[in-house]
């Protein structure tokens, strides 16, 4: 049967079992439209009222397109090979009673659970449609087991709305040595599970998962015709804190478990009204300085901190150190996707970018529960210190072959090396 949408139907009232939930990275809570059916920042993975996921049965070689026609007119989830203009390799599906089965993709039609688009990289107002997407249609599926430990694992590529995926003449397919067929789609699906996290967090190796869930090294290019070497011992299935790339956005994997230990939206609103509840003051204005409340912190507001980059001073906003000799520039950056002055600090006189600050309020991105006291460099969203430094040293897939480190709350590049310590100035009374 068709992945069906996750709606009341597929969650049991009663104390349902969570394998996990998937978020995107760079929407710090919720998409900037909002979050509406399936098309949000994250999605929650919940046992279903009845099995889903299915198994591979039989395996069927076809050389005309009338066999091809009778096999797929069975009804069946199947995997299309197309070896050649007059051979296809059709492995069809089965139910399987023990699995759960999630699919992700640009698709909006009903076999997708969770839609996703390109994550536009700290441009604020940015239409994600203007630009073509490099997100596949039937990006990938997730399948957990439904008793306990649910392990959760990846494949590449999704079954569409006849419940077939169908690897074409051009695409990256091979056979295995015990005979079985597997394929990679066009610009793969890159998987990265990190060793010890949360408390101990060291990142993994960037690998590409297949479409029947094996785990190979990097092609030479995203979309290269050849595949990388398998990666003998590693397997598919996510960890806590694992990144999924889909080429255009990049996802987190918390367990349930690890969703428990992880600092919730109330902690991080405590965390802000401490902050607050300290008066921070600017140096200049002498005014008292305010975090906004997390649902208005996507605008500015007059008490906004705003921070030296170059040196973590923190200041309310004001004119002072603009450069009289037109030294004065401007850069990218910004939690509000606007651009960074730089300034002249009053206090330790290093010049840098200027920005307002902005609290990171996804819980699911913190590493811990500690005080926000370390901004990303160029963005100005506030962490912890240990949060911090792990998404700084992230690098995430980027182009047809690159790496870099983003703001896991805006997606902004950051600098080296992506974080500043906050400054706060006390009340002098």
């Amino acid at each position: 049967m068709n992945s069906p949408k996750q709606d009341e139907d597929d969650v049991p009232v009663k104390d349902p079992v969570k394998y996990g939930e998937l978020v995107i990275l760079g929407y710090n809570g919720s998409l900037p439209s909002g979050d509406r059916g399936r098309r949000k920042s994250r999605f929650a993975l919940y046992r279903r009222t009845k099995a889903n996921g299915v198994k591979p049965s039989t395996v069927h070689i076809l050389n005309t397109p009338q066999d091809s026609k009778a096999v797929h007119s069975r009804g069946q989830h199947s995997i299309s090979f197309t070896l050649s203009r007059n051979q296809t390799v059709v492995v069809e599906y089965c139910h399987d009673n023990d699995t759960d089965m999630f699919q992700i993709g640009r698709s909006t039609e009903s076999p997708i659970d969770f839609v996703v688009t390109d994550t536009t990289g700290g441009k604020e107002g940015e239409d994600p449609s203007v630009a073509p997407s490099t997100i596949s249609r039937f990006a990938c599926r997730v399948v957990c087991e439904r008793n306990p430990p649910y392990t959760a694992r990846i494949y590449a590529a999704g079954f569409d709305s006849s419940k077939n995926i169908f690897l074409g003449e051009k695409a990256t397919k091979w056979k295995n040595p015990d005979g079985h067929m597997d394929g990679l789609t066009t610009n793969g699906v890159l998987v990265m599970h990190p060793e010890g996290f949360p408390e101990d967090s060291r990142q993994g190796f960037w690998r590409e998962i297949s479409v029947c869930g094996d785990v190979y090294a990097l092609r030479e290019t995203r979309s290269g015709p050849s595949r990388g070497k398998l990666a003998e011992g590693e397997s598919s299935a996510l960890r806590d804190g694992s990144l999924v790339d889909l080429c255009g956005a990049t996802l987190l994997w918390r367990t349930g478990e690890g969703l428990l230990r992880a600092p919730t939206l109330r902690h991080l609103e405590a965390l802000r009204q401490e902050l607050n509840a300290a008066r921070p003051q600017c140096p200049v204005g002498l005014s008292t300085l305010a975090f906004p409340s997390l649902p208005r912190s996507h605008s500015l507001e007059e008490r906004q901190p705003w921070v030296y980059l170059t040196c973590g001073h923190v200041h309310g906003r004001h004119e002072w150190g603009q450069r009289s000799d037109g030294r004065e520039e401007r850069e990218g950056g910004g939690g509000g996707g606007g651009s960074a002055v730089r300034r002249e600090c009053p206090l330790c006189r290093s010049v840098g970018p200027y920005v307002p600050l902005w609290l990171g309020c996804e819980p699911a991105v913190y590493v811990d529960a500690g005080a926000p006291t370390h901004g990303l460099v160029p963005c100005g969203h506030v962490c912890s210190e240990r949060t911090a430094k792990y998404w700084a040293q992230t690098p995430l897939p980027h182009g047809t072959h690159a790496f870099r480190s983003v703001c896991p709350f805006c997606s902004t590049p950051l600098s080296t090396p992506g974080w500043t310590r906050l400054i706060f100035q006390g009340p002098i009374d």
